[in-house]
């Protein structure tokens, strides 16, 4: 077995997670795998919901790259979660656009919607709250992001309200 695989499994990836990280890896040319790393990043994150320093190191060594370079992708996009979060994360654009159409408001409403502020969980483990850079929808602003994955555009308090409200019900906490 060879050091790297042993380094991987020390950071207990399953050999599942292995066979994953291996088919991005083949993408690439060999000499050039570290370009898998945001993928594997997401194989991770995907899996265990968040990326940890132990997690980091495990793909540094997989990829034959230093633990600070996957550390540096990891904190560049917002899209990694670096602790665990809540089953819906929740990212509002604070950027000007946003902020000049109720960006600012928006995060406001629901830190006191959700009775936590930017950057925490619920007590119920269903929502963080974050703020977020440009989402790319500066005409439909405020928007704010929900798991990474569904735009909501247009985010007035009773929109807000109603998402919170939706979500909860989903979950059998109204």
């Amino acid at each position: 077995m060879s050091s790297i695989k042993q380094g991987v499994q020390a950071q207990s990836f399953s050999e599942a997670t292995l066979a994953r990280f291996a088919r991005e890896v083949a993408k690439y040319p060999a000499e050039q795998k570290q370009s898998a790393v945001m993928a594997i990043l997401s194989i991770v994150q995907q899996e265990q919901g968040w990326v940890s320093p132990e997690s980091e190191q495990g793909i540094a060594d997989y990829l034959g790259m230093p633990a600070m370079a996957v550390h540096e992708v990891t904190t560049f996009y917002n899209m990694y979660n670096q602790r665990p979060v809540g089953k819906y994360k929740l990212n509002v654009c604070t950027n000007l656009p946003c902020v000049l159409r109720d960006g600012q408001k928006a995060l406001a409403h629901l830190e006191q919607k959700l009775g936590i502020h930017m950057g925490e969980t619920s007590a119920d483990g269903l929502f963080t709250l974050q703020q977020s850079e440009c989402l790319g929808a500066c005409a439909d602003s405020p928007v704010m992001l929900v798991n990474d994955r569904h735009m909501c555009s247009f985010m007035s308090n009773s929109r807000l309200d109603q998402l919170i409200d939706d979500l909860r019900a989903a979950e059998g906490k109204a």
